[in-house]
């Protein structure tokens, strides 16, 4: 078998890994790819969203599966571009994939089917926003973008300056393009958050081991918003009888509401979830393999990764059984100094082998390159330094170990990962 994965992450990197444990696939080409994918995959500068380029290489190079993993690659149609080539796909139709492409979307879906979640309104008109707002009064407001916007389309706003500032952001300036046309303006929840990826095949649905993220760019969840600094799993908030009123509550009826409108969800489906002081809500929806969560989540599942995406797309997913491990995983993130905003790039990586790796760990390359056998910088989060353990404290201490050892010029990491839930 040969493999195509699109993207170029350590998301793709994680997916990467998991698939080639698969005997039955000989080559896994990844496009666009980066510095450390290209020592387990052959890389091929095809951009994530080029439909027409990323079906020319599949076609020229005969692959016999394609997993689409990025969300505008899988907004833009590309499963559906695929698959009516005759190329199987791990992933779910540009119909489906508007769970996450539209939180207008999203929203309306929840609330026509009585899926929990936070009290909102969508706008067009920036003044009326500011007004609905404003004769609300009350804060923190969570004010989003409707479409997709790197992860970054969402501001939470603590006064009426902050909120006005916030619509005229988004929908004025345009700070994320066309992806703030409209708003939703929401309440603001309180309690844990807690993000479970699940497998579909559009009529059973698998959670995936919990996971945490911590998107704030500094220790105490301070500073910017980001794609994330790192993550733990399991989540010890999320108990058995909260996956259970979950899967009854939410993920169920996700899948069921989206097999009546008409948009099957076949592939991974992301459940951002707050656990309120009222139950679970959903927080966000993604159409794909979080990032960072799948550095924490891939590591450990104990089946077989690439029998469980054939089976999403084939309608067999009852067939199979999905193991996880017992333990804990830890990713800490190494960024770019100045990320999310301006920052250097260029800088030799050290700690590293010739493999991009270090023993003990997982080193899953973000925004890597590779030049004359040196790993160089080349994004802003640019390494995930995950490691698996008996429990969270042992996982994480591993992986902070590793990240001493491991390192670039203005390197910026958190070192709180997890901290708030460890035992000791």
């Amino acid at each position: 078998m040969k493999v195509l994965v699109v993207g170029s992450g350590g998301r793709e990197h994680a997916v990467i890994r998991k698939l080639k444990e698969n005997k039955t696939i000989d080559e896994i080409i990844c496009a666009p790819g980066n510095g450390g994918i290209s020592a387990m995959a052959r890389c091929a500068d095809v951009k994530a969203t080029d439909l027409e380029g990323m079906r020319s290489l599949a076609k020229e190079e005969q692959v016999d599966f394609c997993v689409v993993t990025p969300d505008d690659p899988l907004a833009l149609g590309m499963v559906d571009l695929l698959e009516a080539d005759g190329i199987p796909c791990f992933g779910p139709s540009k119909d489906a994939a508007i769970i996450e492409a539209s939180k207008v979307f999203s929203k309306n879906l929840m609330k026509k089917y009585g899926i929990p979640t936070a009290a909102y309104e969508v706008f067009d008109d920036a003044q009326k926003a500011v007004d609905y707002i404003r004769t609300q009064n009350s804060f923190p407001a969570v004010i989003k973008a409707d479409g997709l916007a790197l992860g970054k389309g969402v501001l939470i706003a603590q006064t009426m300056a902050d909120a006005e500032e916030a619509v005229k952001e988004i929908m004025i300036d345009q700070a994320f393009g066309g992806a703030g046309a409209r708003v939703v303006v929401e309440e603001f929840m309180t309690g844990p958050e807690v993000s479970v990826l699940a497998f579909t095949d559009g009529k059973t649905i698998c959670p995936m081991v919990s996971s945490m993220d911590h998107k704030r760019a500094n220790d105490n969840d301070q500073g910017l918003n980001t794609g994330g600094m790192g993550t733990i799993a399991p989540s010890p908030y999320y108990t058995e009888e909260t996956a259970k009123q979950c899967m009854e509550e939410i993920f169920v009826p996700t899948m069921n509401a989206m097999n009546a409108e008409g948009r099957t969800f076949r592939g991974c489906l992301y459940f951002g979830l707050m656990l309120t002081p009222k139950g679970p809500r959903v927080v966000e929806y993604n159409c794909r393999f979080g990032d960072p969560e799948t550095q924490v989540v891939l590591p450990l599942l104990d089946s077989d990764l690439f029998e469980i995406m054939q089976a999403c797309r084939n309608g067999s997913l009852s067939d199979i059984d999905i193991r996880w491990k017992d333990g804990a995983a830890a990713c800490v993130i190494e960024a770019s100094g100045g990320y999310p905003e301006s920052y250097k790039k260029g800088y030799e990586i050290y700690g590293l082998d010739e493999n991009g790796q270090r023993e003990g760990v997982f080193v899953y390359h973000a925004g890597t390159k590779k030049e004359n056998g040196a790993y160089l910088t080349n994004g802003g989060r640019v390494l995930g330094i995950t490691a698996l353990g008996k429990d969270l404290d042992e996982a994480l201490d591993r992986s902070y170990a590793a990240v001493k050892e491991i390192g670039f010029e203005n390197m910026h990491y958190r070192t709180d990962i997890g901290r708030k839930l460890r035992k000791q």
